[in-house]
């Protein structure tokens, strides 16, 4: 393999890490893995996630854990993700949308907007150094079709570590 080729297979590897860092975040919000958030972030990291609400990832968790157990549902969509890198830093931005369905409502609230990351390659692993997360959109929509989903379905996820996501080697879950 020549140079250049070298050069790009690491440039490639180091975005897929990125990437999977990412994934794994997103994961972790969802299922409510908070070692797996934090693993995301460098210990020294800092988070913009509000106007009010940044520091320490720490400092986030505190704000955010105690909102989780009025959340029925949630899901985060990371869709277009422009990586930038130099060396062992990367300039990352990640258009997401986030759904949240709150216990007992009818409504959902979907929301779009955007991380804007540093990530530092520290040790061989790529996390996040600062974040700063950029709400742009929100809106409300009819999520009463929910009700009784449990029983109108065979498989339905957890936000939790019980999720079949977890599971290994994955199972074929009983009939109920």
């Amino acid at each position: 393999m020549d140079a250049n080729m070298e050069r790009e297979l690491a440039r490639l590897l180091n975005k897929r890490a990125i990437e999977e860092a990412f994934l794994d975040y997103t994961r972790g919000v969802d299922r409510l893995d908070i070692d797996l958030i934090r693993d995301c972030f460098h210990p020294d990291a800092i988070d913009n996630h509000t106007r009010t609400v940044r520091g320490s990832i720490d400092n986030m968790l505190n704000w955010w854990l105690p909102l989780q157990p009025d959340r029925e549902a949630t899901q985060h969509f990371v869709t277009n993700q422009r990586i930038d890198l130099e060396g062992d830093t990367a300039h990352v931005e990640t258009y997401f949308f986030c759904l949240i369905k709150l216990r007992g409502s009818d409504a959902a609230t979907i929301s779009g907007g955007r991380y804007v990351d540093r990530f530092e390659k520290r040790a061989g692993k790529w996390k996040i150094a600062l974040r700063v997360v950029l709400s742009e959109w929100q809106t409300a929509t009819d999520a009463s079709i929910m009700k009784g989903l449990a029983d109108q379905v065979l498989n339905v996820g957890s936000r939790d570590l019980n999720d079949p996501a977890y599971q290994r080697p994955l199972v074929n879950p009983p009939m109920f």
